[in-house]
């Protein structure tokens, strides 16, 4: 069987059981805890995810994908012990954000992509902790110039590293076709890529055509409608029905795209964190896998798509 580089170790991909696809513990931007450590309160965030990842354990979560890249904050020690101290596998990303650094802006994706490769198969910041899968990031009017040569390293890094891919979009503007588009050139096993934020819209020809093409579809951002003109929690969960039913539940994953509340650095931001997501990684468990019950998914279904799907993603 084979294995997914997780912060404690590797892990039979047979292992990751009910996983989901696109979370976080704590975002914040590179170099932040260390230049102005108490901006976030990165202690008592560690405290609230244990809290939070160990309830959601006893309901039956086994893993996390944490696409925190190191612009956002990535923090290794915390997923680290949050981990340990939880049972929740967490597999972490390399690759970056938006927030590409100026010193990449210039240079040729080859020269990016060593780095990305190192800390899949190496390890990260001096330690044995190796990302599981590599990252890049697009939105609003899709692929930037410098969003461009940060997708092709991460590409170069994917047919290295043999590492999977994990991308951020804005469905609203197809931004998942364009990057397809790219690794295609690039010559990226589309099994391999994930596109990810794929549900901020309810446009199932973008969704189906991305399918066809080979690649697993993320539908990873629930409850949704923060937005403004972005569908709600159940008109997502009714997207994610109408794709099992054209053939595609073998191909689709969810997550929340959640943040531990603790870590933002103001109460009014805490408070809107909680306000709009107060089951946190619990809400899908909670209230879209009853639903796609209700709406006639079954037991089968919700299984392939929570514990199957990141399985063969991984494998």
């Amino acid at each position: 069987m084979a294995a997914v580089n997780t912060v404690l170790g590797p892990v039979d991909t047979a292992d990751l059981g009910f996983t989901l696809s696109h979370e976080h513990i704590m975002v914040s931007a590179a170099g932040m805890s260390h230049t102005y450590p108490g901006f976030q309160d990165r202690a008592g965030t560690i405290e609230d995810a244990v809290v939070a990842l160990s309830q959601a354990y006893d309901e039956g979560l086994r893993t996390i994908i944490d696409l925190t890249t190191f612009d956002l904050g990535r923090d290794i020690q915390m997923l680290e012990e949050v981990s340990r101290r939880t049972g929740v596998n967490i597999i972490l990303t390399t690759g970056a954000h938006q927030t590409i650094p100026r010193v990449f802006w210039t240079v040729s994706p080859d020269e990016i992509a060593p780095l990305y490769v190192m800390e899949v198969q190496e390890g990260i910041e001096g330690t044995t902790i190796k990302a599981g899968v590599i990252k890049s990031a697009s939105d609003r009017g899709g692929i930037t110039d410098r969003e461009e040569i940060n997708l092709r390293a991460v590409a170069r890094a994917q047919k290295t590293s043999g590492a999977r891919i994990s991308t951020h979009t804005w469905s609203p503007d197809r931004v998942g076709e364009q990057q397809i588009a790219i690794l295609e050139e690039e010559g990226v096993d589309l099994n391999l890529v994930y596109i990810g934020h794929s549900n901020d819209d309810t446009d199932l020809g973008y969704l189906l055509g991305m399918l066809r093409k080979g690649v697993w579809v993320g539908l990873d951002r629930f409850p949704g409608g923060r937005v403004p003109g972005t569908p709600g929690w159940q008109q997502r969960t009714e997207v994610v029905k109408q794709l099992i039913d054209a053939g595609f539940g073998h191909r689709i994953m969810l997550g929340h795209d959640h943040s531990i509340p603790r870590s933002q650095p103001t109460q009014q931001l805490r408070d809107e964190r909680q306000n709009y997501n107060p089951d946190g990684y619990l809400f899908i468990t909670r209230r879209v896998l009853p639903y796609l019950s209700e709406l006639g998914a079954s037991d089968q279904d919700i299984n392939q798509i929570m514990v199957e799907n990141p399985k063969n993603f991984f494998a």
